[in-house]
C-alpha cells in the first residue's frame, strides 16, 4: 500500500516539475505567436485542437466520460475561468508586454488563490504572515509596473490585463475544487479545453480578429509547440496535479515559471534583464512564499475535496 502512494505521489511530482518548465517557456512561444497572429483566435484555435485531440485520445482509449451534464457544465466553467480569462487575458497583453514581465506577473496566482479561498471561506482568523506576503507580492507588483514602463517592457494597462487574468485563474482553480464530477481526468481536461477554445474562439470573432489573420512559420510553430506541449502536456499536467494537492500548493508552480520565462526572453528575445526586473521577481515570489507558508503547513483550504 505504501509503495502504490509513493508511486502516485511521484507521478504527482513529475508533473508538478513538468508544468514548473513547460509553462515557463510558453510565454516565450505566445509572445512569439501574437507578434503576426490575432491573439484571442491564436489562442483558441490552440485549444480547440488541443482539446478535440485529448477528447479524440480519451475516446479512443475508452475512458469514462461525464455522466451528468451538470458535471459537463461545471468542467466547461473551470476552463472558461482558466483559459478564457486566465489565458486570453496574458496571450491579449503579450503583443506589447515582455514575455519576462508578463510571467512575473502571472506569478501572483496563487496570491489570488488565498483571495478568493479567504473570500469563499469567510476566514477571520489567518495568519499574519498571509496578509503580509500579499502586501508584499503586490508591491511588488507596483514596482514592476512602474519601472517597467520607463524600460518599455509593461505599461498600466498591461499590468491590470494581467492581475485580471490572474485573478480569473485563480477563481478557477479553488472553483475546480469545490466539486468531484463523474469521469477521467483526461476527458476533464478536454472539455476544459474544449471549452475555453469554442470561448476565446468567439471572442476572437467578435473582436473582429479573422480580418487580421496571417500565417508564418513562427506563429505556426509556437501554435504547435503551445498545443502539443503547452496544452496537451503541461495543462493536463496542472490539472492532474490539482487534482491531488490542494491549490494553494499546485499554485507554487509560479515560483519556477518566471526565472524559466525571463531567462529564456533574454536569450532568445533579447529582452532586457533590468535590475528592477530582478528586484520585482524576488519581492513578488517572496510575498507568495509567505502566503503559501502557513497556508501548506495548516491545511487551511476547506474546498478540497480528495
Amino acid at each position: 500500500m505504501d509503495t502504490k502512494i509513493e508511486k502516485e505521489e511521484l507521478k504527482v511530482i513529475i508533473a508538478y516539475i513538468s508544468v514548473c518548465i513547460i509553462w515557463g517557456s510558453t510565454y516565450l512561444a505566445i509572445r512569439i505567436g501574437v507578434q503576426s497572429f490575432p491573439p484571442e483566435l491564436f489562442a483558441g484555435i490552440r485549444f480547440l485542437i488541443a482539446g478535440l485531440i485529448v477528447l479524440g485520445f480519451a475516446k479512443f482509449k475508452k475512458m469514462d466520460f461525464p455522466n451528468k451534464l451538470s458535471d459537463v457544465g461545471k468542467i466547461s466553467i473551470v476552463g472558461l475561468f482558466l483559459l478564457l480569462g486566465g489565458n486570453g487575458l496574458v496571450v491579449f497583453a503579450s503583443q506589447w508586454v515582455h514575455s519576462g514581465a508578463v510571467s512575473i506577473l502571472v506569478a501572483t496566482v496563487p496570491l489570488f488563490i488565498a483571495i478568493v479561498d479567504l473570500i469563499v471561506n469567510k476566514k477571520k482568523d489567518s495568519d499574519y504572515l498571509t496578509w503580509v506576503g500579499l502586501i508584499v507580492g503586490f508591491a511588488g507588483v507596483v514596482f514592476l509596473v512602474f519601472s517597467g514602463a520607463g524600460a518599455g517592457s509593461i505599461d498600466i494597462k498591461g499590468g491590470i490585463i494581467l492581475l485580471i487574468g490572474s485573478l480569473s485563474w485563480g477563481i478557477g482553480s479553488i472553483y475546480s475544487k469545490s466539486f468531484k464530477p463523474s469521469g477521467s481526468i483526461v476527458t476533464h481536461v478536454g472539455i476544459q479545453m474544449l471549452s475555453g477554445g469554442i470561448g476565446l474562439c468567439i471572442t476572437g470573432i467578435l473582436l473582429g480578429e479573422l480580418s487580421e489573420v496571417s500565417f508564418s512559420k513562427s506563429a505556426m510553430w509556437a501554435m504547435i509547440y503551445l498545443i502539443f506541449i503547452g496544452s496537451m502536456i503541461g495543462y493536463g499536467s496542472y490539472i492532474y496535479v490539482l487534482q491531488k494537492w490542494p491549490a494553494s500548493k499546485a499554485g507554487t508552480y509560479a515560483y519556477v515559471n518566471p526565472i524559466v520565462a525571463v531567462f529564456l526572453g533574454a536569450i532568445i528575445l533579447k529582452e532586457p534583464l533590468s535590475f528592477s526586473v530582478v528586484v520585482s521577481t524576488v519581492v513578488i515570489l517572496f510575498g507568495v512564499y509567505l502566503v503559501q507558508k502557513p497556508r501548506k503547513q495548516k491545511g487551511e483550504i476547506k474546498v478540497v475535496t480528495e
